[in-house]
């Protein structure tokens, strides 16, 4: 075997248990459930202004929306245009949110504060992106995933979990828009039909 396919061999082997090591990581991480109070809420963070801010900062009258997201996953690319929307809605009904980049692993590589000022200035972003440092609040969320989506209601507990919608790749192609529904559910103080989804995204790449 020559010195290049020994190459090709050992990094297609490295991929394979690193591929494994991040899917053991994400099963060993139990979510929040529904009905739990949001942790972490007086952490302070740094967003991409600059400015220190906490989850209880964010949160407003009816609620408090959470996405862990992030600058290199095609997954997030794939949601990231219905954010500003999202946050809009959110506004309009007296919710919060923000955005949470867990990613500490790569903060050298493509995640870093600068980095994520950057791509909150490219998407026009209207809510605040915050950096979760050595991804401590995503471990509290039991966060898996970017994106990943946590909603709470105006008591700070957990109402809604999942994901965006029901088709990541096509809007024309969405049934069901999971975060849009439960957002308008709790502004009409009603009952969210569905508050668990399966969620597609990208493994958190966390430090441990």
């Amino acid at each position: 075997m020559s010195g290049v396919q020994m190459n090709k061999k050992l990094n297609g082997l490295l991929i394979f248990f690193l591929g494994i090591t991040a899917t053991g990581l994400a099963q060993n991480i139990t979510p929040l459930g529904i009905g739990t109070n949001a942790p972490e809420t007086e952490r302070v963070i740094v967003d991409t202004s600059g400015l220190n801010t906490t989850l209880s900062d964010v949160a407003d009258n009816n609620g408090l929306l959470v996405i862990f997201s992030c600058n290199t996953c095609p997954w997030v690319a794939k949601w990231e245009d219905q954010y500003n929307q999202l946050s809009s809605l959110a506004a309009q009904n007296d919710i919060g949110m923000i955005a949470l980049n867990p990613n500490e692993r790569i903060r050298n590589r493509g995640e870093s504060i600068n980095d994520m000022r950057r791509r909150a200035q490219k998407q026009g972003y209207n809510f605040t992106y915050a950096l979760d440092k050595d991804h401590i609040i995503a471990d509290a969320f039991g966060a898996t995933r970017t994106p990943e989506v946590f909603l709470f209601d105006g008591n700070l507990q957990l109402v809604y979990h999942g994901a965006v919608d029901d088709h990541a790749d096509s809007r024309t192609d969405v049934n069901i828009e999971y975060l849009k529904e439960a957002l308008l559910a709790i502004a009409a103080g009603k009952d969210i039909e569905i508050t668990e989804t399966e969620i597609h995204g990208c493994t958190i790449k966390r430090t441990k």
